[in-house]
């Protein structure tokens, strides 16, 4: 009733475009139309979408080449336009509800046997200036969609880093190398879990490896990333 009500007092809006729309966090047909949304055919270790079907146990180049130490990268849509003004909307444009919004296609992509969501964190600075952790909310909204327990404060971010738009995969790797590490809690909580690392934007990989590198050396039995938006060049040969 009290969602009715709500919807009567202020119409629903697109999340990619302010059309209004039948219900609360639905997209309009058009920007429907320009989300990409990921499923295999893809590698069975880093979940780059292939053009075509090779099997379940095929794996890319990369991957081949160097195994990684997570347990896969799954997003529920590939980065592009529309994609991104939610991401954004929900990081700087104070609507934190977009967050189920994302949650709703993220929750396909959880991993049988996943056993606890675990967001990236900010840093505490940037959390204040913010005033949330766009990840945070998502891991939340996730865990109520997947029926999972989700925990805050597993892995904190003890140094800041700056914004790494503009910087090239090294350089990212370098700016965020020792920014990361498990809290006590997270050592009670992390060792033997399957754990599902929970972001917004999935780019180069930089954020997430150094969360992965920590986490497993803090004992989790596997690490799978799932992002809202993965940026995809296209579909592997």
């Amino acid at each position: 009733m009290f969602g009715h009500l709500l919807d009567l007092v202020l119409p629903p809006r697109c999340p990619g475009c302010g059309a209004t729309v039948a219900g609360q966090g639905r997209f309009c047909a058009p920007c429907w139309s320009r989300l990409r949304l990921l499923a295999p055919p893809w590698c069975a270790g880093c979940n780059l979408p292939f053009a075509f079907d090779r099997g379940p146990d095929a794996l890319c180049g990369a991957c081949l080449a160097d195994p990684p130490d997570h347990a896969g990268i799954r997003a529920a849509v590939a980065y592009g336009e529309v994609a991104r003004t939610v991401a954004l909307r929900l990081k700087y444009g104070g609507r934190p509800f977009y967050a189920a919004t994302m949650a709703a296609l993220m929750v396909r992509h959880v991993p049988p046997g996943a056993t606890l969501l675990v967001p990236v964190p900010l840093h505490r600075r940037r959390l204040w200036s913010r005033g949330y952790n766009q990840a945070g909310l998502i891991a939340a909204a996730l865990a109520r969609r997947a029926r999972l327990p989700v925990t805050m404060h597993a892995l904190e971010r003890h140094r800041a880093t700056p914004p790494l738009r503009d910087r090239s995969a090294r350089e990212r790797r370098a700016t965020v190398a020792g920014a990361f590490r498990v809290t006590p809690h997270g050592r009670e909580v992390v060792r033997g879990a399957s754990l599902v690392l929970v972001d917004d934007v999935y780019t180069s990989g930089a954020t997430a490896a150094a969360c992965v590198q920590v986490l497993r050396a803090a004992g989790a039995a596997s690490v799978t990333i799932l992002a809202w938006a993965r940026v995809i060049e296209g579909p592997s040969d």
